[in-house]
């Protein structure tokens, strides 16, 4: 009963805020496109998992709604309804947070938590990964974004070198390839819509 109320108080945020910014959401030249329930996610802009995760679950696809919601309004206090989805906060830093919000205002570069956003939206922008873990059928994946998180940095593609470099410096990307580690920011959905973390990685 929780997680349904959860569910539609989402759904209502979800329209106010959507007919808000309706105009700008459709407009050709936007960055951000709407997207059906279930469908497959937009052609990946800077994809590089071997694997491509293919259409999104329903529950995955309303919390990346709910996020880009946030990601429209410019505020990222318009994050808490699909923080509070979860039963369980997500995991977000190393040490214990009781306020996620708060604590990406903390870290933010410009104080708000704007750049927290733009770094959400670019990495959406890439596509997802699709990891099988679990026994349940139905419910055995975790959505991982930007897909080239789970990609081999040792042996990138040229593609996914292009990939690399549009979320990351040079030195950064260096880093990375060399110690053969993702190392920076890192959105995880599982199938059932729980949005288990969203951290740099260290």
């Amino acid at each position: 009963m929780a997680c349904s109320r959860v569910r539609i108080a989402i759904r209502d945020h979800l329209l106010v805020v959507t007919l808000a910014s309706l105009v700008q959401w459709l407009a050709p030249g936007g960055v951000l496109m709407a997207q059906g329930k279930g469908q497959a996610a937009p052609p990946a802009a800077c994809a590089g998992a071997a694997e491509p995760a293919g259409p999104l679950p329903a529950p995955v696809q309303e919390m990346v709604e709910a996020i880009l919601a946030a990601v429209r309004s410019g505020d990222i206090g318009d994050l808490r309804p699909a923080l509070e989805w979860n039963e369980l906060k997500p995991h977000v830093a190393e040490h214990r947070v009781e306020d996620p919000i708060a604590h990406w205002k903390e870290i933010s570069g410009d104080g708000q938590g704007r750049e927290i956003l733009a770094i959400l939206a670019e990495i959406i922008d890439c596509g997802p990964a699709a990891l099988p873990i679990g026994k349940d059928i139905e419910n055995n994946r975790v959505f991982v974004w930007p897909a080239i998180a789970e990609a081999d940095l040792a042996s990138l593609t040229p593609r996914q070198e292009v990939a690399l470099y549009r979320l990351v410096k040079p030195a950064e990307a260096k880093a990375m390839r060399e110690s053969k580690r993702w190392l920076w920011w890192r959105l995880t959905i599982g199938a059932d819509g729980t949005w288990h973390a969203f951290h740099k990685s260290d």
